[in-house]
């Protein structure tokens, strides 16, 4: 999970380094006023989204099927708990 997070933070981070050249070398239009680094970000956020998608496909699916393992393990141990207290309970109902 963590390595899936790493890997889109890097392409997002390169992505924002190539718009940054664009628009400082006049490619790109400048943002309004003082809003040209929030341009600069959202910009590289929406190039950088499809790339994502596209690129760390099977890093995703892995990152996803360790969060279902993890998700298995939860819910077993949860039921592997709640019968240890109601097998509790019915020893206690029994003795007293």
């Amino acid at each position: 999970m963590l390595r899936y997070t790493l890997m889109r933070l890097g392409i997002f981070v390169g992505c924002l380094v190539v718009v940054w050249g664009l628009v400082y070398s006049g490619v790109v239009p400048r943002g309004l006023g003082s809003s040209n680094g929030l341009w600069i970000a959202l910009l590289a956020l929406v190039i950088s989204a499809p790339i994502s998608f596209v690129v760390l496909r099977k890093e995703r699916d892995r990152a996803s099927e360790q969060v279902a393992r993890r998700v298995d393990r939860m819910k077993a141990n949860i039921e592997a708990s709640a019968s240890q207290e109601d097998l509790a309970d019915d020893r206690a109902r029994a003795q007293g």
